[in-house]
């Protein structure tokens, strides 16, 4: 592992139990690394973004996000607002709600077990994902992602799960955020093209840009993508009446979803999803950031990430 490195926490994660539990989980960190680390304790929505992109410009050679997929979602943005991707390294020691992140990237939930994969010090070059959006305040933005990016449905579930309490953990909190985003959710029509084909226009439940397979608390959504191909999966799920959608969600948990009828499937390096202006949601990483129309692009290799499986 590099000399310099920082310690990015979020004390909010998991209900606020990282913060009641740093003082021994920062031990068991500097413990198993072998080496003085700097530590930077986030103070509220999108810090770790600030935090990682000043760190990057100053040298900083190895940054680690300790929390969710949220702080990883805002290590990578600030790493890659700052340009420098190629020369800082990045990880996570998960302490989050949904996990999905460390789903695909091997990465172990078990604190001693990700601490031991960290101080290996093997690096795999993993994809990231540009993502040139409506930003909430109706103006052009551009953000970044390093798992999936998906709107409709899956962008108002996060939504809710972000505003509710997560004390019965990540599988179920993001299971009844589905159900509760189901009960209002109103579809609209979307046109969406991969590398400039068609893919879809009309009515969609929701779609993915994905570099990594899981979202939503283990929903194996996108089951064949793979981090490091230099291409994103897009899944369209058509609109159905809700009782059928209903009886797909076990399916899109066991990832078997995609021969289903509603389902569309396609690979590429961009992605186009045309709407209504700000009727059609995004979330990035499990953060909504914003509505369609959007573009999506793959930056293939864009990540050195630390303590992946290989």
């Amino acid at each position: 592992m590099p000399a310099r490195t920082l310690v990015i926490v979020n004390p909010a994660s998991r209900n606020g139990a990282l913060g009641r539990r740093w003082p021994d989980v920062e031990r068991r960190l500097r413990d198993g690394l072998g080496r003085d680390l700097d530590v930077e304790q986030t103070r509220g929505p999108r810090d770790a973004v600030r935090i990682a992109r000043e760190a990057a410009r100053a040298g900083t050679e190895c940054i680690i996000g300790v929390g969710g997929d949220g702080t990883a979602h805002e290590v990578v943005s600030g790493v890659l607002e700052a340009g420098l991707g190629e020369s800082t390294q990045v990880g996570l020691l998960p302490f989050g709600t949904g996990g999905d992140l460390c789903r695909t990237l091997g990465i172990p939930r078990d604190l001693d077990e990700a601490v031991a994969r960290l101080a290996s010090g093997k690096v795999r070059r993993i994809d990231a994902g540009r993502a040139d959006l409506t930003g909430r305040d109706g103006r052009p933005a551009t953000a970044w992602f390093v798992n999936i990016a998906s709107f409709g449905l899956s962008a108002l579930v996060t939504e809710k799960v972000n505003t509710a309490p997560k004390a019965l953990g990540g599988r179920v909190s993001f299971l009844v955020g589905t159900l509760r985003a189901l009960a209002s959710f109103r579809s609209h029509d979307v046109t969406v093209r991969v590398d400039g084909a068609l893919l879809h226009t009309g009515p969609l439940v929701f779609a993915t840009a994905a570099n990594g397979r899981y979202f939503g608390g283990g929903m194996h959504v996108a089951p064949q993508a793979v981090p490091d191909d230099g291409l994103l999966d897009v899944v369209v799920v058509r609109d159905a009446p809700r009782t059928r959608l209903l009886r797909q969600i076990p399916g899109i948990y066991k990832g078997n979803h995609l021969d289903q009828p509603e389902v569309s499937v396609a690979r590429g390096a961009h992605i186009e999803a045309e709407a209504e202006p700000g009727q059609v949601w995004i979330e990035l990483d499990g953060e909504p950031l914003g509505t369609l129309p959007a573009r999506f692009q793959v930056l293939p290799g864009a990540l050195a990430w630390i303590g992946a499986e290989a």
